[in-house]
């Protein structure tokens, strides 16, 4: 079974928003924060997940992808 990204991030908010409200029943004002700046920053979160792993996909790191990379040389210089 696997949770989806959008479970995960909705359920991540649920739990800051039922902390939040906690706090302000009791007084206690230490999450200053609206839906707007929650949202903002989950989405930056999930741009940086995307900008590395597309950085790790579109690279030779990989022995598999190393290896490619040298047939491919080879390939060339064969031309």
């Amino acid at each position: 079974m696997k949770i989806s990204k959008g479970t995960i991030i909705r359920t991540i908010m649920l739990i800051i928003v039922i902390v939040n409200m906690i706090l302000q029943h009791f007084g206690l004002d230490l999450i200053k924060v609206n839906e707007n700046e929650i949202a903002s920053l989950v989405e930056i979160v999930i741009e940086l997940a995307v900008i590395l792993v597309t950085f790790w996909k579109n690279n030779s790191f990989t022995d598999n992808a190393i290896k490619a990379d040298e047939f491919l040389k080879t390939l060339k210089e064969d031309k």
